[in-house]
């Protein structure tokens, strides 16, 4: 019997969003074992400084939240490539559904994982310090930070996430393609690299880390973080959906 109610791209969307929060709950909770694994990291502090005199030592250690970002960050590149292998594609034939709704449904999970990402980064900052005051008994001072400022951190490091899962997530598409990318695109950095360094001029990279890093304006910055993630969500649509259907 054939069904007359026509399939709705939102509905489809948000039953595979729905469904990909539970198939992939393995990578949320990697993201807590990846900063616990950072804190441990950044325990010993970003920056230290040491003196002595007069029959006295003194150690002081500058801890932060960019050792837990920057893990937090690889755990995002590595979701949004493993999203796009062949297993967690398949799991989307158990609906009505094509190339575009189970994209979507990936770009809205990743945009989840990056919220949930930046809100427990933010949070896990201070955690290092407690910890050696409570079994170390050292000494700390924390600098304040206000409700506007933490929400700003929250919201910055929310689109670095996203826009590196996107970038992952271009990745893991470029793969689908052929194989031989596993091997070209850390090629192609190593090379860009190698000719900065022969021609020695500043690293790509650099630049590149520079001019989302850097920016002063917040309007900006948001403006380059979303146009960059959309561009990269785009070509891996683009690319996906030229795919065979049970590719």
């Amino acid at each position: 019997m054939m069904s007359l109610r026509a399939a709705n791209l939102t509905d489809i969307v948000k039953r595979q969003y729905l469904f990909k929060l539970k198939a992939n709950i393995d990578s949320l909770s990697a993201l807590v074992g990846i900063q616990l694994l950072a804190m441990l990291f950044s325990m010993g502090g970003a920056n230290s400084f040491h003196s002595s005199g007069n029959y006295m030592v003194l150690n002081v250690s500058y801890l932060s939240a960019d050792v837990i970002i920057a893990f937090t960050m690889i755990w995002a590149l590595v979701t949004g490539i493993t999203i796009t292998t062949k297993p967690h594609r398949h799991f989307d034939f158990t609906f009505v559904t094509n190339r575009l709704s189970s994209s979507l449904a990936n770009i809205i999970f990743l945009f989840s994982a990056s919220i949930l990402g930046g809100i427990t980064a933010m949070l896990a900052r201070s955690l290092p310090l407690v910890v050696k005051n409570m079994f170390f008994g050292e000494q700390f001072y924390n600098l304040p930070i206000t409700t506007a400022e933490f929400l700003l951190g929250v919201a910055a490091t929310v689109l670095y996430l996203f826009g590196i899962s996107a970038i992952g997530y271009f990745i893991g598409s470029l793969v689908q393609i052929s194989k031989l990318f596993v091997v070209f695109i850390p090629v192609l950095i190593i090379g860009l690299m190698f000719l900065d360094g022969v021609m020695n001029r500043e690293p790509f990279l650099v630049n590149v880390f520079q001019f989302y890093l850097m920016e002063s304006s917040i309007g900006l910055f948001i403006i380059k973080m979303v146009v960059t993630s959309a561009l990269f969500f785009i070509g891996s649509i683009g690319i996906l959906n030229r795919m065979e259907v049970r590719r």
